[in-house]
């Protein structure tokens, strides 16, 4: 059975070296798990949707609440899928410092990420509207 989860968190250290660790670990370890998903990240907040099986994505999960990079790590959306949604990513990623204001904006209050401040939903749809408008890079 597939599932997604998609969760916001803060991060520890959110320079460069860092974001591109926590990439680097995701694309070694997906592929041999199955999953798939996208790193969203932007004024030192993660959003990240991650799809796979249901006990593989709840170990990753799980893993991730103890990762000392994160912290205020809180679900968002949790949903049994038919199909992915995020396939041609072992783990896309969308620096949102690079993507055009007003798509951000048009989710949320502030042309700012703050998926603490809306429901799962509406962090769902701006992902997808990031797929839509070609923002999401790291295709691996």
């Amino acid at each position: 059975m597939l599932v997604r989860l998609l969760y916001a968190s803060r991060a520890v250290d959110a320079s460069p070296p860092s974001i591109e660790a926590i990439l680097s670990q995701s694309r070694q370890y997906n592929p041999q798990h199955g999953i798939t998903g996208i790193l969203c990240y932007g004024g030192g907040i993660f959003l990240q949707a991650i799809e796979g099986g249901r006990q593989p994505v709840s170990d990753l999960f799980g893993y991730i609440q103890r990762d000392t990079r994160h912290k205020s790590v809180a679900i968002l959306h949790y949903e049994e899928i038919s199909e992915r949604r995020f396939s041609g990513w072992t783990m896309g990623q969308v620096n949102l410092e690079r993507v055009n204001a007003s798509i951000v904006l048009k989710y949320s209050e502030r042309p700012e990420l703050d998926p603490y401040a809306v429901s799962g939903r509406v962090s769902l749809a701006l992902l997808e509207e990031l797929i839509a408008t070609a923002s999401i890079i790291g295709r691996a």
